[in-house]
């Protein structure tokens, strides 16, 4: 039997193929899914974030009003209205005492306008309650996130903007089935 000796240079590329061949055939490691995303710590942070720069009095009252669509003002969601109760369950751990009243009829109208418009219901409704503040929300998707800024407004003052915090959150199943009505 004749016995062939390869040079030592082949039989490490031989060597070097059936590795990258073998690896090749090996399952590809598992894609490791992100967890949801936390909305009740966000939101929290969010609150906080918007409680630093906010002049209020804690021994007043305030408004919470349901998020809404930025490009329909008139509408809200489930994560609107899921969003705003967080948002007022924040406050009042924080020692801010809330209203609990669903005004999102009352708060946003003349999408026309482009802008968020506070009626004059608003102020018929902080000073019926003596509230010194609402705060109101916006959300709009992208394909990646969902954007929201948050905004406390003096109704007693004209509608001014006394703080706000803008942020965004992975949009991820969990988000996409809350934005439904």
């Amino acid at each position: 039997m004749m016995k062939t000796t390869l040079p030592r240079w082949l039989r490490r590329c031989v060597l070097f193929a059936t590795v990258l061949l073998l690896s090749a055939c090996a399952a590809p490691p598992a894609a490791t899914k992100a967890p949801p995303a936390d909305l009740i710590t966000i939101n929290q942070q969010a609150v906080d974030a918007l409680l630093q720069s906010a002049p209020l009095d804690p021994s007043l009252p305030m408004l919470v009003a349901s998020f809404v669509n930025l490009d329909v003002l008139t509408e809200s969601s489930r994560l609107g209205r899921l969003f705003s109760e967080q948002v007022s369950g924040r406050l009042v751990n924080r020692g801010y005492p809330v209203i609990e009243l669903k005004l999102r009829d009352k708060l946003f109208m003349k999408h026309s306008e482009g802008a968020l418009l506070l009626s004059r219901e608003l102020r018929d409704i902080s000073r019926k309650h003596q509230a010194q503040a609402v705060v109101v929300g916006t959300y709009t998707a992208s394909t990646q996130f969902l954007y929201l800024s948050l905004k406390l407004v003096g109704g007693e003052q004209g509608n001014l903007v006394l703080a706000a915090h803008d942020y965004a959150i992975p949009l991820d199943a969990n988000v996409r089935a809350l934005l439904v009505n």
